[in-house]
């Protein structure tokens, strides 16, 4: 599915469940996957990691034709800032990424400086 989302494919979510606390990743990675619930953990078939994932409510439709739902699923790869802190995303961030700070139900995860270019950009120096 598009990494590209808009708030509209967020309507019927009811709940973001962390399984990994994101406070100290700078992004995370979001997509629609089609699952087969509204609720629980998805399964995960990517490299890398499930960081968290979006709970539906029970209003939501399955698709008519597979029957699978489509639910955000925030995760990191092996190669993600994360992982390789001096890897290819040193600086800047893969087109998916958002800060994790600013995910909510039915709402896109944002871009921040600190997604987009790493922890440091985010702490201005101090004043002399």
């Amino acid at each position: 599915m598009s990494s590209l989302l808009t708030d509209g494919d967020l309507a019927h979510e009811a709940n973001v469940v962390w399984i990994e606390d994101p406070e100290n990743l700078d992004y995370v990675r979001q997509a629609l996957d089609k699952t087969p619930r509204r609720r629980n953990k998805p399964r995960y078939e990517r490299d890398g990691r499930m960081i968290g994932y979006v709970e539906l409510d029970g209003t939501a439709a399955a698709d008519p034709d597979s029957g699978l739902y489509r639910r955000r699923v925030f995760f990191l790869l092996p190669h993600d800032r994360d992982s390789a802190p001096e890897g290819v995303y040193r600086q800047g961030a893969p087109g998916e990424a958002v800060d994790p700070r600013t995910i909510r139900p039915n709402r896109v995860g944002e871009k921040t400086p600190r997604s987009q270019r790493g922890i440091a950009s985010a702490i201005t120096p101090a004043s002399s």
